[in-house]
């Protein structure tokens, strides 16, 4: 299936693929001008700066993971998804508020008709030295076509999501995916010279004894990885306490099998990383459930409707679509921005339901993973 027709992914209006059907960047990091003059930076009540934005450009995906979507989900209107056009505007309106970091997501990203199209145009932030990075996660599973390209507007860091290394088990869990077209997009990223990680996600009963080799397997390849609590957003088709796996539990077997080595190593997410020793490699925990990451949280999420969340583990959130149709100046969306960030909380509530109802009631796919 070509998930990137029509019957998958709604056309774009015309003005829309025109103005980003443009030749693939070329993007020299070295290569800069002079950055424009930037507003005042955002920081939020409790004294931390927003330098991270995380924009869902799409809810769709091409797998169905067990423990993020149900098998037969109901996206989004075609009315109601911000434009490429109108994606950039609201990144850059970040940008000259002194957000230094991008990270493109979905449901998956490349399966957005014209998505190269706002890699190339964000790239130019790059270029100005305005921002500090581009990058996105993905699953994997359209990475080879695009790898070349996303190298050359810029983009030096991937995610990449993968639970399992077993082609069987791998199909059981991403209900559609293929293992073999991820692990090629994987080789391709790597060839044109992008550095990727690994994104594992716990599942008791899953894949919790895989995890020792999925270890072995990144750092021989060179690739960090970082494993990830299941996290309580939306109807699934199960149980999630049935799929919860403690990373404080899996961090003790691990340290039956290795030696782990605190570092002072962070990325801009909310991961804290070990050295393993007898890999050479990085490992990441991301634990919203047994320790949360919210003290130094520098983050914020917009999501393909422009629905801008504070907090990934809370419901308050703002508008930023109405803000950029009502006017084709900035004005109202800064002042949108600035109102938002002025509420963002201190920290989330999430906690796994025993009556198995989700935290919030939205998928990680609406959000952005």
């Amino acid at each position: 299936m070509d998930f990137e027709s029509p019957a998958f992914e709604p056309r774009p209006p015309e003005a829309e693929a025109e103005s980003f059907l443009q030749p693939v960047c070329s993007h020299r990091p070295t290569a800069r001008v002079a950055a424009p003059r930037v507003a005042a930076p955002l920081v939020d009540p409790f004294g931390r700066a927003i330098s991270y934005l995380r924009i869902s450009v799409t809810d769709r995906c091409d797998f169905r993971c067990v423990y993020c979507m149900s098998e037969h989900m109901t996206f989004l209107p075609k009315a109601d998804i911000l434009s490429l056009e109108e994606l950039d505007r609201v990144c850059s309106a970040f940008v000259a508020r002194g957000v230094r970091k991008l990270r493109v997501t979905g449901g998956e990203p490349m399966v957005r008709r014209g998505i190269m199209g706002l890699f190339r145009s964000l790239s130019r932030h790059l270029a100005t030295g305005t921002l500090d990075e581009l990058t996105l996660t993905t699953n994997g599973s359209q990475l080879a076509r695009h790898a070349a390209a996303l190298a050359d507007c810029g983009v030096r860091r991937i995610n990449v999501s993968l639970d399992t290394l077993d082609p069987d088990r791998f199909r059981t869990i991403t209900r559609w995916g293929e293992l073999t077209r991820v692990k090629e997009g994987i080789a391709a990223a790597q060839r044109a010279g992008i550095v990727v990680k690994i994104n594992t996600v716990a599942l008791k009963g899953v894949n919790e004894d895989e995890i020792v080799r999925l270890v072995r397997w990144a750092h021989g390849e060179g690739m960090d990885l970082t494993l990830i609590e299941v996290m309580p957003l939306g109807e699934i088709d199960g149980m999630r306490l049935d799929q919860y796996l403690p990373l404080s539990t899996v961090r003790a077997r691990l340290e039956d099998r290795f030696t782990l080595q605190e570092i002072d190593y962070r990325t801009g997410g909310p991961a804290r990383y070990v050295r393993v020793a007898e890999t050479g490699g990085r490992l990441g925990f991301i634990t919203p459930l047994t320790h949360n990451f919210c003290e130094s949280c520098n983050r914020v999420r917009l999501t393909c409707t422009g629905t801008l969340f504070m907090c990934l583990g809370q419901e308050d959130a703002a508008d930023l679509r109405a803000a950029v149709r009502a006017s084709e100046a900035d004005d109202v969306l800064h002042d949108t921005i600035e109102a938002a960030i002025a509420r963002k909380p201190k920290g989330h509530d999430f906690v796994i339901d025993r009556r198995n109802r989700p935290a919030l009631s939205r998928h990680m796919s609406v959000t952005g993973g």
